[in-house]
């Protein structure tokens, strides 16, 4: 996930937010954009319920509890949706404003329609946020290969069987757990994230061994064209020990645990707080 953004529309600020490779928008946001009211939650409330008698049933699982800087300046949880969903909700606000509304989240799906078309514009994309965030070339490569492995093992899964989302997790979990000694969820709890993305406070070597892990795993289900779930998972675990076993043999040559409950980008005065 990334840092908050600030589009002004018509003089109100519409914050969003880049979240699972796609821009996500404050629905309270949308709402005092277009309608003017000052009591935007609940105007939202209400609409939420107008929906739902629609036959709208599904927008609560298409709403997001994201953290976005709010008016104080913290961190704050607030309802999210993608250019998608807002669509949606725009349609059912009566305003004037709506059209031009439109147009503008138009334009923001128009430029992720064509990083689709041409990834090569995403990747520039994801590499100057990195940047702009302070991450070091040499780290940004490793994480950009790292997108590119994961992809590849998600296309496998998908392909052989597994559901997304649900069988997704648990065979990363297995790679993990096999890996490291911990699932995503505990090391997560280690280096004391919440909603971060664990990969984005990952330093070199750790890395290295998650795409170590999910490229034997590719390669493994290729090789022996497994398929079902539990055959994946058995897979998962064995591509997860060949990067576990490698990681034990550095331990034990640098002296030092690889897993570590230090976030990459943190200074080191911050990370002996950690």
């Amino acid at each position: 996930m990334e840092t908050t953004k600030i589009a002004l529309f018509k003089g109100v600020n519409v914050r969003k937010i880049l979240f699972s490779g796609e821009w996500w928008f404050s629905v309270i946001d949308i709402i005092e954009a277009l309608t003017g009211t000052d009591r935007p939650r609940k105007y939202w409330n209400d609409l939420k319920k107008k929906l739902h008698k629609e036959g709208y049933v599904e927008v609560s699982e298409k709403i997001g509890q994201l953290k976005m800087i709010a008016p104080d300046g913290k961190l704050r949880e607030t309802d999210c949706v993608s250019t998608e969903t807002a669509f949606r909700i725009v349609q059912s606000i009566p305003s004037p404003k709506a059209e031009p509304f439109k147009r503008w989240l138009a334009k923001v799906g128009y430029e992720r329609v064509k990083e689709i078309e041409d990834p090569e514009l995403a990747t520039k994309r994801t590499r100057m946020l990195y940047k702009l965030k302070g991450y070091s070339e040499d780290w940004i490569e490793k994480r950009l290969r790292g997108i590119v492995i994961r992809e590849e093992l998600t296309d496998e899964w998908k392909n052989r069987g597994a559901q997304e989302q649900r069988d997704y997790e648990i065979l990363t979990a297995e790679i993990s757990k096999a890996t490291f000694g911990v699932t995503p969820t505990e090391y997560k709890n280690l280096k004391g994230l919440k909603r971060e993305n664990l990969r984005d406070h990952m330093d070199d070597f750790e890395l290295i061994f998650t795409m170590l892990g999910e490229r034997s795993t590719t390669e493994i289900h290729r090789n022996e064209d497994s398929k079902g779930v539990k055959k994946l998972k058995s897979d998962a675990k064995a591509g997860g020990d060949i990067a576990g076993g490698a990681r034990k043999q550095l331990e034990k040559r640098l002296k030092r645990s690889i897993v570590s409950e230090k976030n990459y980008l943190k200074t080191p005065e911050q990370n002996k707080l950690t």
